[in-house]
């Protein structure tokens, strides 16, 4: 299954621009990273970090009242340029319908009934031929956030399981256990008339600990989780992976970057590989590096599609961006509780990035003290209290969140119209370099599924100005500025411009 970058010969590929749908029927530590930082201080990275087994969880907590949902289905702006480059002369027709896929009665029921929707997303009806026809290439797909990634390989695994074997069949790699407990709702959602089992692998408290032996093997037919937990439920030999037909990696580009979970991730694909030489490989995001692309395209099988849009057509054309420049970092906080938040809250949601712990408490503390209902999460905290921060953000009891980059990834709140970013991400390693790729991950949780939304950068000093001018430079797209931070009018134009007033 996966190859090694010294042994593993170049695609013979085709590329073609996709037709639109409407037109054809490392260890297990993990790295250190700013959002798991004290300012100034360098700190075990525990927000990420690998340790303990996971029982069964009760995701049935964690759901989203669908009576707040907007959309009721996936969409992206229609004209997405999306690549698609297939191995060899394989044909693959994008589908208008659900219908065309050839899907079972149970999972149609499901996307219609249970997750309401309506039609495929572009990148839906472009990827899922090329998931679900035989002979099942691997694939590596790059996507805009909210475009309907998740419903991808979430739908390419309910689709490939055998609901007679009692066996693991597909496996879901995440990052955090945030994003793994999501993407296990959302497939407990999409496949609840299938009858098919699911179990969730992440890292739990101290309190909920089963040591590994005491564990009976693990007999769900799909398992989504965190690298270092399924790898050592698979070296204790309770995670059988014989008969798995389809292996995913969410945020593909980070679990498999130096600085993230290289090394977990090949373990696993290799030990995959070794007992079940036949699995597809589905890598999405909606980032890809170019060092990571190349790494990635020779670790797949030789014979692989790829579907890729252009960096600068990757942040959601519904989402505004702004810049806000202000004096000092009082002046941030005056900004989001007299400019912002005054309207945002009337709006919907916001999530608000800060870069370290510190600053995630001192923003708390500051609002608080100026009436504001706000929840923050951070690495520092133990798994309940981020279970039940998520929850109750998910629920709608929190209106404002403020969240180091925990949460930049992946985090789906359809919800939220307003992101904040107190301080702009930039690499752990080189304070002066922007991490453009976490910046669209942070704007992509605004403006999800087609939705209007906006996001403001608040500045201060000319180190924030060189940021965001090479921000602006990598996605070649420039950034409104509002004219002054002091004048309320200013922010309500620039609402008005993104659609929210």
């Amino acid at each position: 299954m996966a190859e090694t970058a010294s042994n593993s010969a170049p695609s013979t590929t085709t590329t073609a621009e996709a037709p639109a749908p409407q037109e054809t029927k490392k260890t297990t530590e993990a790295p250190v990273r700013w959002a798991d930082l004290e300012d100034e201080a360098s700190e075990e990275p525990s927000a990420l970090s690998e340790d303990k087994g996971a029982p069964e969880l009760g995701v049935e907590n964690l759901k989203i009242d669908e009576s707040k949902k907007i959309n009721k289905f996936l969409d992206e702006p229609e004209d997405s340029n999306i690549k698609a480059v297939t191995a060899g002369e394989t044909p693959y027709t994008s589908a208008f319908t659900f219908e065309e896929l050839n899907l079972s009665p149970e999972l149609l029921k499901g996307l219609y009934v249970e997750m309401k929707f309506e039609k495929p997303s572009k990148i839906q009806a472009i990827s899922l031929p090329m998931i679900l026809t035989p002979p099942h290439l691997d694939l590596i797909a790059q996507a805009h956030n909210g475009s309907g990634k998740t419903t991808c390989f979430t739908l390419g695994m309910l689709s490939r399981v055998d609901p007679n074997l009692k066996a693991p069949q597909a496996l879901c790699i995440c990052p955090t256990r945030e994003l793994a407990i999501q993407n296990l709702e959302v497939l407990r959602k999409m496949g609840k008339h299938t009858g098919i089992t699911s179990e969730c692998a992440i890292p739990m408290d101290s309190s909920n600990y089963i040591p590994i032996n005491k564990r009976a093997p693990i007999i769900a037919q799909v398992v989504i989780g965190t690298p270092g937990t399924i790898k050592k439920w698979m070296s204790a030999k309770k995670l059988g992976v014989s008969n798995v037909k389809i292996l995913v990696f969410d945020e593909a580009d980070h679990m498999l970057a130096e600085d993230g979970f290289k090394d977990d991730s090949l373990r696993i694909m290799r030990d995959i590989e070794k007992m079940s030489s036949h699995c597809q490989v589905l890598l999405f995001s909606a980032t890809f590096s170019d060092t990571v692309k190349n790494f990635v395209s020779k670790i797949v099988k030789r014979d692989h599609n790829q579907l890729f849009v252009k960096k600068e057509e990757l942040s959601l054309e519904s989402v505004k961006q702004y810049k806000v420049n202000v004096p000092d970092e009082l002046s941030k906080v005056l900004v989001i509780k007299d400019r912002i938040l005054e309207f945002g809250e009337r709006l919907g949601q916001t999530i608000i990035f800060v870069r370290t712990r510190n600053s995630a408490s001192m923003l708390h503390k500051a609002l608080v003290e100026f009436g504001y209902d706000v929840t923050t999460i951070q690495g520092a905290l133990n798994q309940a209290e981020r279970d039940k921060i998520v929850k109750e953000f998910k629920d709608g009891l929190t209106q404002v969140l403020i969240s180091t980059d925990l949460l930049a990834r992946g985090f789906d709140q359809q919800q939220v119209n307003l992101v904040i970013n107190y301080d702009l991400p930039v690499k752990h390693d080189n304070r002066v370099e922007p991490d453009c790729e976490v910046y669209l991950h942070r704007i992509g949780r605004a403006g999800r599924f087609g939705r209007k939304g906006a996001v403001f950068n608040l500045l201060c000093g000319d180190m924030d100005q060189m940021i965001i001018s090479k921000i602006e430079n990598h996605f070649d797209s420039k950034i409104a500025e509002v004219p002054d931070w002091r004048n309320e009018e200013d922010f309500k134009a620039a609402l008005r411009s993104a659609g929210l007033l």
